[in-house]
């Protein structure tokens, strides 16, 4: 078996599941536990899954635990807010506008002048939000058009808006601006609000409140408090403490999402296309349309060929509409799905349906992920557990006080019959319901699956500064088990770059790209013509002869840079000729089209696409001197070796062909859109060699990867030959070993496949050529059936499909279309594959952090348990108090995640196999660890709860006295224990626990904190925590036996954990003998010796 297949890591749960497949779910499972509540799918989890395990959980405080999951009833509603809003949409803009019109302050200021809002428009803000709504193309012909309309809103269809601050703060003031009013985040008071929901925390002031009440009318005011005082400021504190780390938290979220909406868009305005956010559009301006692309305001439709919009997100209907000049109105939010064109800005903001939907449908960062509900269900267990141990607890301490059992510190009994007063009593079951509740703070981790969401925001924070936006929380867990990455080419392990290098023209070699000379001025006219008309770029000649610029994709630059350097004067060329239909490029036909009309009325029909595909179509060629010549095999081979010898050398091959065509062939009115550009019989005029060189570091990115058990496959659109070389120039080839297929495989070859044969080949693919968007579908979902969790990445509108399938989708932020974008989970913002390698790090990172935390969790968990629970029923008194055990809480759930949640990922967690995707959240290394401290530290501090005086040499002192300062002792020696405890959790399967301590300032500072909170707690508020002062000696004795742990872990680590699953014996018991049996041979096959593998 190939070492990198996921099946020696993944393929149990499929035999234990029976199944055959690793993945054959669209939600990419690899196999689903019905049984388990607690297992949801990573990607598009059905709602009654989400339902069954929101049921299952134990949950205190469901307002905290479910705050970041997602909100099942709003999903209900969302819908029918759409469809009020285009019932109603009049009056709820109406509202918007009069609560805007009285907070509206003092017209603003430009540059120190006083903007006014009539600004000269001829057309006020009503009238063009009506005609817009009611797509009223009457009043449109009656303005005179879109150019009319232009001219009435101080702009130009061709150049656009100025550029002129002043102007444009004009036309924000009397248009609007294109935002929308958004729901406020939630303050800090609501945060303190749903902290204080927790039911024990409200069982635990109600009983300090009844002790509060009880001490003072039973002792004096002064001394009486200090009990129900100090519980109810312990209460206070934890309050406070778990709104801020909440409240941060959500301020996040806020700027992540508001990262995600800040959509970089192109604009026309002075003549040149600059980037601008969409949040800056103004009523006026002119956007470029083209496919993919998100229509960012409402809009009037200039020019365009071929334009498809997309309009089920705002009609709700799923259909495609074209548009043209008789449906010229466009609505904002819908997506171009075919086409481009060019469309002027009507409205923005609140006066679109759009903005108003958008004010109305809150941003919902609800969205649990596996882990985090993996969590819950270990929670729930250990809650369970520990609601059972308090409830235990609770009647044995009542029992043993009300029998006389329970002693004061001098020996006497707390309760006499008849002697006691019911207040005495009453406080003594009070005080012994608190212990018991608190017990239930402590043991039902609440914190848990939040830990899932703090790790999350921590490293979502830190991905951004690495370059990827992350849309989707699960997809941060889910890249940590990549099992493979289907990266495109162009632009993600290449640089986007794209220079024309190599050019075939006229039928001969040019010995430089831009060298024309040897062209005829009829050869060179034709070419040019080609280049400037069959173009989505744009070239911008500054009047006072500045700079040339060049917009448009990558490659569209590259050729009309190669054109300018050839002498081509781009508007010239333009005027000269006018288009009459487009085919636009397709990446399934691999090829664009244009039929434009010259001045004599005579047709060209220019193609332009991938070099061997228009070759073939290709009848003819153009010589130099401008003559057609029949195009020979002998000739055919000489191209077909140009693009061979091109493609070797890394370059990207285009070719240009083109047709004269007969003007009265060309269809008329309604048929002319649906018309096919003829795509035969063409004249080759030249075939172009574009350099796009490899990334720096990318070969070090994919060499990480091989290491990490990550098998990168590259999937593009262009020539095999060029795949191979670029592949084998960024390590993914092996330069040593001979290809052959199906390493390296056409798309066309890999699509005509059986299903059984693509699931056969599909891990031995390493470079797929020439393929199609459906072709990476297709590899994708061949990939999943094998059991490997996949990455793609992915820019055009018609990954979309591959996107969504794949387990992560990763969209480039800078190609990247809308579509594609909305499709992902992940934006990788500089499109470099450096990064998408960092975003696997972090996925590791997440799950490890987890991992840490959980450990050093259980640790407290257990021994703050089996300690007063042992205690409790021996001697009827627990070592560790109320106020004691909710510090013990806040150093374990709030601090100890900031602390261990927040590591940064480390170069070790890439020398790792994968997660595996149901691998046990607690491994044997975790259960070894834990166990050891656990049992040293109750073993340790039950010592000291019996013989503590004799220890301490306490026998001299007063009773009282001397029981004081041994529960000091213990609670101090237990915290410590913890202090210590947390750098061991930092590295649960390294010996070195030190390695990168100091670079994480954020941990030592927190250790630092709780050290500095735990002397002031010992030394300086003894009447709250029930603590006396303790001397340096025993303050040593407290350091020495926390220290203990250290080298305790270390010799720990030297013990050999089994391979099978520690619960997995215990599941054992309730099996039949054949299930024990297909266990054993499972757990005989998943042999793995790595202690990466000993997690599973």
């Amino acid at each position: 078996m190939d070492l990198r297949s996921p099946e020696r890591y993944h393929r149990r749960y499929d035999e234990e599941c029976g199944g055959g497949g690793g993945g054959g779910g669209g939600d990419g499972e690899i196999c689903s536990s019905s049984d388990d509540a607690f297992d949801i799918p990573p990607k598009n989890a059905p709602l009654e899954r989400l339902r069954r395990w929101r049921q299952a959980a134990l949950v205190l405080n469901a307002s905290r635990r479910f705050r970041y999951t997602l909100d099942l009833k709003r999903e209900e509603e969302k819908e029918n807010i759409r469809r009020k809003i285009r019932a109603h949409a009049q009056v709820i803009r109406a509202a918007f506008l009069f609560k805007e019109a009285g907070e509206r302050e003092a017209p603003d200021t430009v540059g120190g002048k006083l903007v006014d809002a009539a600004a000269g428009f001829l057309i006020r803000a009503e009238q063009l939000n009506t005609m817009t709504r009611d797509h009223n193309l009457s009043t449109l012909q009656e303005y005179g058009g879109v150019k009319g309309l232009a001219k009435m809103l101080k702009s130009n269809v061709d150049r656009g808006t100025s550029e002129d601050d002043m102007e444009l703060m004009q036309r924000r003031e009397a248009f609007g601006a294109n935002t929308y009013p958004r729901k406020k985040g939630r303050s800090f008071l609501l945060f303190l609000w749903e902290a204080c929901q927790d039911l024990t925390l409200i069982i635990l002031m109600v009983a300090a409140v009844i002790s509060l009440a009880l001490g003072m009318t039973t002792e004096s005011v002064s001394e009486g408090w200090y009990d129900g005082g100090s519980i109810a400021f312990a209460v206070i504190l934890v309050i406070l403490v778990t709104a801020i780390s909440d409240y941060r938290q959500s301020l996040q979220f806020q700027v992540l999402n508001e990262e995600k909406q800040n959509i970089q868009l192109e604009v026309i305005r002075g003549g040149r296309r600059i980037e601008t956010s969409i949040f800056d559009l103004v009523v006026g301006d002119v956007v470029p349309l083209k496919i993919g692309d998100q229509v960012p305001a409402d809009g009037i439709l200039i020019s365009g060929h071929s334009l498809a919009i997309d309009e089920s997100s705002m009609t709700g209907e799923a259909k495609i509409v074209h548009k043209d000049q008789k449906a010229p109105f466009l609505m904002s939010g819908c997506k171009v799905a075919d086409g481009y064109g060019t469309m002027l800005v009507s409205a923005v903001g609140i006066n679109t349906e759009w903005g108003l939907l958008m004010a109305n449908i809150s941003e919902d960062n609800g969205e649990e992920t596996p882990l985090q509900v993996r969590l819950n269900g270990v929670a729930t267990f250990i809650g369970m557990v520990g609601l059972t141990v308090a409830g235990a607890v609770l009647v044995v301490l009542w029992i043993r006080y009300f029998t006389g059992h329970t002693k004061n510190p001098d020996g006497t009994a707390q309760f006499i019959k008849g002697k006691t007063s019911v207040k005495e009593a009453f406080n003594g079951a009070i005080k012994i319901l608190t212990v018991a509740v608190t017990i239930v703070v402590v043991a039902v981790p609440e914190g848990l699956p939040l830990a899932v969401t703090l790790t999350l925001a921590y490293s979502m924070r830190k991905m951004m500064r690495d370059k990827a936006l992350v849309r989707r929380l699960s997809s941060c867990e889910t890249m940590g088990s990549a099992t493979t990455i289907c990266s495109d080419k162009t632009g993600t392990l290449t640089l986007n770059q794209m220079t024309v290098v190599e050019a075939y023209v006229g039928g001969t070699k040019l010995d430089l790209p831009e060298n024309t000379k040897v062209l005829s001025a009829a050869a060179s006219s034709v070419v040019i013509e080609g280049i400037a008309q069959n173009t989505t770029g744009s070239v911008f000649e500054p009047e006072d002869g500045g700079a040339t610029e060049v917009t448009g994709s990558p490659t569209e630059k590259a050729i009309l840079s190669w054109g300018v350097k050839m002498g081509m004067k781009f508007s010239d060329v333009r005027s000269k000729s006018s288009i009459i239909h487009v085919f636009p490029f397709s990446s399934e036909k691999k090829r664009g089209g244009v039929a434009v009309q010259l001045v004599d009325n005579n047709v060209h029909i220019h193609w332009k696409g991938a070099a061997e595909l228009v070759l073939a179509s290709c009848k003819s060629w153009l010589s130099a001197d401008g003559l057609v010549h029949s195009l020979t095999p002998e000739k055919m081979n000489e191209y077909q070796k140009s693009i061979v010898d091109m493609a070797e050398a890394s370059l990207r091959c285009v070719a240009f062909a083109y047709r004269p065509y007969d003007l009265e062939k060309v269809p008329k009115g309604e048929q002319l859109s649906n018309w096919e550009l003829p795509g035969d019989d063409l004249i080759l005029l030249g075939i172009v060699g574009i350099k796009d060189p490899c990334r720096p570091g990318v070969k070090d990115a994919v060499k990480l990867c091989t290491t990490a058990g990550v098998k990168v496959r590259m999937v593009t659109g262009d020539n095999i030959q060029t795949a191979k070389a670029i592949a084998l120039e960024c390590g993914i080839l092996d330069s040593g070993v001979a290809v052959t297929e199906p390493t390296v495989i056409e798309g066309r070859a890999f699509r005509a496949l059986s299903e059984g044969d693509r699931e056969a080949i599909a891990e031995k693919i390493t470079v797929m050529g020439r393929s199609s968007p459906n072709d990476k579908l297709l590899l994708v979902q061949a990939l999943k059936k094998k059991g490997h969790v996949v990455a793609v990445t992915g820019d055009g509108t018609n990954d979309a499909p591959a996107l969504h399938e794949a387990d992560i989708g990763l969209a480039m932020g800078i190609q990247g279309t809308e579509v594609a974008k909305e499709s992902s989970d992940i934006i990788i913002l500089d499109d470099n594959f450096a990064s998408v390698v960092k975003v696997v790090r972090w996925g590791r990172s997440v799950y490890a952090n987890i991992q840490k935390f959980i450990q050093f969790q259980l640790t407290v968990n257990v021994a703050a348990l089996v300690i007063n629970v042992i205690a409790a029923i021996s001697s009827g008194d627990v070592p560790l108090n109320a106020v004691q055990l909710l510090w013990v809480n806040l150093i374990m759930d709030t601090l100890g995640a900031l602390a261990l949640a927040t590591e940064p990922p480390t170069d070790k967690l890439m020398k790792r196999s994968p997660v595996g995707r149901r691998e046990p959240l607690i491994t044997n290394i975790m259960w070894r660890n834990l166990i050891i401290q656990a049992v040293y530290q109750v073993t340790v501090l039950l010592i000291f709860n019996f013989a503590g005086r004799s220890i301490l040499r306490l026998k001299h002192d007063s009773r009282d006295h001397a029981e004081r300062v041994k529960n000091t002792f213990i609670f101090n020696t237990f915290v410590l224990c913890q202090i210590f405890n947390e750098f061991n959790a930092r590295k649960p399967d390294e010996k070195n626990i030190f390695r990168g301590v100091t670079k994480n300032g954020f941990f030592m500072g927190i250790i630092a904190v709780t050290i500095l909170l735990q002397v002031l707690i010992i030394e300086f508020l003894g009447r709250f925590t029930s603590t006396v002062r303790l001397n340096w000696k025993l303050w040593l004795v407290s350091i020495g036996i926390g220290f203990v742990s250290w080298p305790l872990a270390l010799v720990g680590k030297f013990i050999p954990v089994p391979n099978i699953p520690f619960l997995e014996y215990f599941r054992r018991c309730w099996k039949s003998p054949q299930q024990v049996g297909a266990r054993n041979e499972v757990g005989r096959k998943y042999n793995l010796s790595t202690s990466a593998g000993k997690r599973i």
